[in-house]
């Protein structure tokens, strides 16, 4: 990879446009246009490993630290019912066992941390399993068998949802939400035909749920690369089984002709909007026009071990930027390394999904959301691609702008002015960033030697040298602001009502 330059600020007009050697683009912004509500869609959910790594203290301690920096206020993870969870067994004649104590346990940590569980409804407990050796290659090997009988597992997630509803109050299991399932039109599921299969699975368990209580939320899918939506709601209507949601999955890395279906040449980073924008169509197109959609699994292209670079910042703000409006939330897959579904990881930066790496370490993504997590919830129309504006609630303007280079290309350094009317001509302006010298981890690593177990005091060492300073402070000049962005900064900029 080509060595990455600092960012360096710059103010309109302090240099002359024949020593300007970098690419050059101007931002119009006006402070008093029209603004659209923002909610910030894409850092209330986040996914993780599965169920059990949940009551491990390196689970905790990362999903605290997001905490600390993002909104997040629901995590979803794979094999509730994993035998290793307990959830069910028979006893000597054949009848079901029932036992919750982890479940209680992994729930309870979640609760105490401020996060609620998004349910995700898996996998299938052996001894329920119609074939207990379906085993999927995970290395965990979770049992993707439907079950041998219907009426147990309706008998199963009845007991789930009332224990649950027991436990913690049908004020507090209501704000939950029950997804059935996981791509089960992958090898997550082995009903035959799979669809028809998983709908019935579906409309079993969505009706169990609705016993216990109407005000439980259930949904699905769960697709992967998008699939089923229509048919989906197709059979939900003509079955009359009740839905409450509609969830699905897509990577910026799945191919265009699997998420989309078509032959067409569309980027890696225009892919999970492209991809969400049919599902809303196909929402809108369906008999239950007005259901939420969750983007319960999304990340960057990972080439490269590209999500462990800078390169994340710029990958999920342009999809945010894309996707605005089109999802009522968008789960990234995964705010933490503790994950194993290729096994225990080996070493701290092997390019896995997470915001913080093997042993509790920030990545540069970690930071991007913490950057993210300060635009403001209404937004202004700009025609940038390479920038949201948004207005934030003391009145002043939370900017973020970016120079995203794919992780199999070679960028160069680009200077964008910012051009502002409506505000003070020397308004107070603070500028905060991540790129190559700012919140990036891996030079600090390789410097100590990539050790492939960091102590604690080696892992304190690197996020106490990765983290962000305290932002720069400027002014505007003459209503401008200049600015150097190397390949891959992802840049804040908040300029003040006054």
């Amino acid at each position: 990879m080509t060595r990455l330059r600092p960012l360096v600020l710059m103010f309109a007009f302090a240099l002359g446009a024949g020593q300007l050697s970098c690419a050059q683009e101007t931002i119009d912004i006006d402070a008093q246009a029209p603004t659209k509500p923002f909610p910030h869609f894409w850092e209330q959910m986040f996914g993780s490993g599965r169920a059990i790594l949940s009551l491990r203290e390196s689970y905790r301690e990362d999903m605290r630290a997001v905490k600390k920096v993002a909104d997040f206020r629901y995590v979803r993870f794979h094999a509730i019912f994993h035998d290793e969870v307990g959830v069910y067994n028979e006893d000597e004649h054949g009848n079901p066992v029932y036992n919750f104590a982890y479940v209680d346990q992994i729930y309870d940590g979640l609760l105490k941390n401020g996060v609620r569980p998004f349910v995700e409804i898996s996998f299938m407990p052996k001894k329920l399993a119609f074939n207990p050796d379906a085993l999927h290659p995970f290395w965990y090997k979770q049992n993707v068998s439907p079950p041998k009988s219907m009426e147990r597992w309706d008998d199963l997630i009845r007991h789930f949802g009332q224990h649950l509803v027991d436990r913690y109050g049908i004020d507090e299991v209501a704000q939950w939400y029950f997804e059935v399932w996981n791509e089960p039109n992958i090898d997550f599921w082995n009903g035959i035909p799979r669809d028809k299969s998983y709908f019935e699975l579906y409309a079993h368990t969505a009706r169990a749920l609705k016993e216990v209580n109407t005000r439980l939320r259930v949904g699905g899918p769960a697709t992967a690369a998008a699939h089923w939506i229509p048919e989906f709601l197709k059979y939900t209507v003509d079955n009359h089984v009740p839905v409450d949601f509609v969830s699905t999955h897509g990577y910026a890395d799945d191919t265009v002709e699997d998420m989309l279906g078509t032959s067409e040449n569309i980027p890696m980073d225009e892919r999970v909007c492209r991809a969400a924008a049919k599902v809303r169509s196909e929402i809108k197109s369906s008999p239950t026009p007005s259901l939420p959609l969750f983007w319960t699994e999304w990340n960057v292209q990972g080439m490269h071990q590209s999500r462990d670079t800078i390169f994340v910042g710029p990958g999920v703000a342009n999809t945010v930027r894309q996707c605005d409006g089109l999802s009522e939330m968008m789960s990234f897959w995964t705010f933490s390394d503790v994950f194993e579904e290729g096994g225990p990881i080996p070493k701290p930066f092997d390019g896995e999904f997470g915001l913080r790496a093997k042993g509790g370490i920030n990545k540069p993504s970690y930071y991007d959301w913490g950057l993210l997590h300060q635009l403001g919830e209404q937004r202004i129309d700009n025609d940038a691609k390479d920038a949201i504006v948004t207005k934030t609630a003391d009145g002043g303007l939370a900017i973020v702008i970016w120079n995203l280079v794919d992780p199999d290309q070679h960028g160069d350094t680009r200077t964008v002015r910012l051009s502002l009317s409506h505000v003070a001509p020397n308004a107070r302006v603070t500028i905060d960033r991540v790129d190559d010298e700012h919140g990036n981890v891996l030079k600090r690593y390789q410097a100590m030697g990539s050790p492939l177990d960091p102590t604690p005091a080696q892992v304190e060492q690197l996020n106490r040298e990765t983290a962000l300073p305290a932002p720069e402070e400027t002014k505007l000049q003459s209503g401008k602001l200049e600015l150097k962005l190397t390949p891959n900064a992802l840049v804040l900029v908040k300029i003040g009502s006054k």
